[in-house]
């Protein structure tokens, strides 16, 4: 399989994220998403609106997002609108719950564990995306990226409950009750089959994918008190495979000197992380074989 270009700056500043993604050589046309987390009440090592807001801009973007299928502070549209304007995004470019008020149906072809992939119906209103994620640890997939920034986070709120059920259920409560009892791997390749179906929807050559590795946490956005970071923040990594960005950053963790990796390689490992690289590449998303390019 021919390697996937993806290109490293150290350099975690509002140009170097700006050149990052003019280095790509994408031009993102029309209504253009860009796909955050927008950080759990509470949590501070979502991306900082100081460094993605000139981006956004130039973009014209408007920052998406979906609710959450756990009962925090984002599962329901008033209180993940305060999030949104607690956190700044409000201050940098307009937002848009995408599943406030309904959802679509996607088809997954050829999916390993999923039939359809629910997302915010909002969805249907851009026509291009730049899924622009924090690179870090995740409680339930070891790591979260592009992919799961993809899967989970444009999932509607019964999408995720489905995503993380193996497609048992479509109920966030009874998908809580159970969170634990699924086969890591079925959950992984469940997520694998939601991106599928969010590409396909929108256009493979209509996407773009930057992936920040700072403030690298073993949890996830989603937590509202996340463990500080042991090891120091990596770069921005930036490609137009969304699954070669992500062994990129993967790989970035488990060769770096730094002694503070510890706890992240361990989560990352105890996760079967790199088994979402592997049912990606399976399905035709990417390429785990990649060309780094510094910038």
């Amino acid at each position: 399989m021919k390697k996937s270009k993806v290109y490293f700056t150290q350099f975690i500043t509002p140009q170097s994220l700006i050149e990052i993604y003019e280095a790509l050589g994408r031009d993102l046309k029309g209504k253009v998403a860009v796909k955050i987390s927008t950080g759990e009440p509470g949590g501070h090592n979502f991306l900082n609106p100081n460094l993605i807001k000139y981006l956004v801009q130039k973009l014209d973007g408007t920052i998406v997002e979906c609710l959450t299928a756990y009962r925090g502070k984002r599962f329901d549209p008033e209180n993940h609108w305060k999030a949104i304007k607690n956190h700044g995004f409000l201050d940098i470019a307009p937002c848009d719950i995408m599943d406030e008020f309904g959802e679509i149906e996607l088809p997954v072809k050829n999916g390993k564990r999923l039939d359809v992939d629910i997302v915010g119906q909002n969805l249907k209103k851009y026509d291009s995306m730049l899924v622009l994620s924090h690179f870090k640890g995740h409680q339930m997939g070891g790591f979260g990226g592009a992919l799961k920034n993809v899967a989970i986070g444009i999932a509607s709120r019964n999408g995720k409950a489905y995503i993380h059920s193996v497609g048992k259920t479509k109920d966030p409560d009874q998908m809580m009750a159970t969170l634990f009892e699924n086969d890591q791997d079925a959950f992984l390749e469940s997520m694998a089959d939601a991106c599928k179906a969010v590409i396909d929807f929108v256009g493979a050559k209509n996407m773009a994918y930057i992936n920040v590795a700072n403030r690298l946490s073993v949890n996830c956005d989603c937590d509202a008190h996340p463990p500080e970071p042991e090891m120091d923040d990596i770069g921005i990594f930036a490609s137009l495979d969304p699954v070669a960005l992500d062994q990129a950053c993967y790989d970035a963790v488990k060769n770096s000197k730094d002694p503070g990796k510890k706890s992240l390689v361990e989560r990352m490992d105890s996760r079967h992380a790199v088994h979402i690289l592997e049912a990606a590449e399976e399905l035709g998303l990417g390429s785990r074989k990649y060309e780094l390019e510094e910038i």
